[in-house]
């Protein structure tokens, strides 16, 4: 197992999150820069991006995951982050990979390379380190692999289940099978898109009053606060703890430049500000200012906690009716 370390001035004063990030993966991506190509590597994925947005936000986070194969050892040397430690359990799977050309503005796929499954006590190694790093700092963000294949749904039941019945705080951003396999746990936090509840038949379309009744379902299975994320100037919807009130959530309007990672942005943003002892309707405020800040930047998971702030002032809270 392996630690390394990439921590700020001042870390054993900040809160810490724990991120579930079973198999990251390396990302190349290509630019322009003064009409030459500007190539950009990085460590990906759904929990290194809301790592990331956290680590920006004065949150601690300790990173678990899994690595293995070439592009694991590269992805080890990237990996440390500032405000971020990265717990590592070495597998005989291989991370996934990809190369995007954006030099046209829009993500042109030139490669992809998937990440291959776990083994048995791969699995019970990194579910050991998750359980061990959630109890002891309290908070454990659940992020999705890349790919379905790479790690059983049941390790989000377990985690979740078991997390939870420690007193440990577990916030998700799923769908599918891997969101069932959260909810039996009854999460404190679930973030969802509304193309993922109609592709998971929890809405029937998209129309609001279907998907506040798919937030009460996911409350009724459990769920404590639930957010659900909307296309477009679609406004998103959150229920939050203890309440059956549904608020919408206004974002500010701002000209795209890559609208890839909004959601995981927001969730983690949401995530940092609760850490953070922020009130909820604050959190919703910021992580709506991380969804909105991310969309205007070429990093995914990044921004600026002034920035964030700012934009969190413009961030409207109504109730739905």
């Amino acid at each position: 197992m392996t630690d390394t370390k990439s921590r700020g001035d001042g870390a054993d004063d900040r809160p810490c999150v724990v991120v579930f990030a079973p198999l990251p993966v390396l990302t190349v991506t290509v630019e322009n820069r003064a009409d030459n190509a500007d190539i950009h590597v990085h460590a990906g994925g759904q929990g290194v991006w809301q790592s990331r947005m956290m680590s920006s936000l004065g949150v601690e986070v300790v990173l678990c995951s899994a690595l293995g194969g070439e592009t694991g050892d590269v992805l080890g040397h990237l990996l440390p982050i500032p405000g971020v430690t990265a717990r590592t359990v070495p597998v005989s799977a291989r991370n996934g990979s990809y190369v995007h050309d954006r030099r046209c503005g829009e993500r042109e796929v030139i490669a992809e390379a998937t990440g291959t499954p776990l083994d048995r006590h791969e699995i019970d190694s990194l579910y050991e380190l998750t359980l061990t790093e959630g109890l002891t700092h309290g908070w454990v963000v659940l992020s999705g692999p890349q790919e379905n294949d790479v790690i059983p749904a049941d390790i989000y039941r377990r985690l979740s289940t078991d997390l939870g019945a420690n007193g440990c705080k577990v916030a998700a951003d799923l769908s599918g099978e891997r969101l069932e396999a959260v909810l039996a746990g009854k999460p404190d936090l679930i973030k969802v898109s509304h193309e993922e509840l109609l592709d998971d038949g929890r809405a029937k379309s998209e129309d609001a009053k279907d998907l506040v009744a798919a937030m009460r379902s996911m409350r009724d299975e459990g769920a404590d606060t639930i957010v659900v994320s909307r296309a477009g100037a679609a406004p998103a919807l959150a229920m939050l703890d203890n309440t059956e009130d549904v608020v919408e959530i206004c974002m500010p309007t701002l000209e795209p430049a890559d609208p890839a990672g909004a959601g995981d942005s927001m969730t983690a943003g949401m995530i940092a500000a609760l850490a953070l002892g922020r009130k909820p309707s604050e959190a919703l405020q910021i992580g709506a200012a991380c969804g909105a800040l991310n969309v205007v930047r070429h990093g995914l998971g990044t921004g600026g906690a002034r920035a964030v702030e700012t934009l969190a002032e413009r961030v409207e809270l109504r109730p739905w009716k």
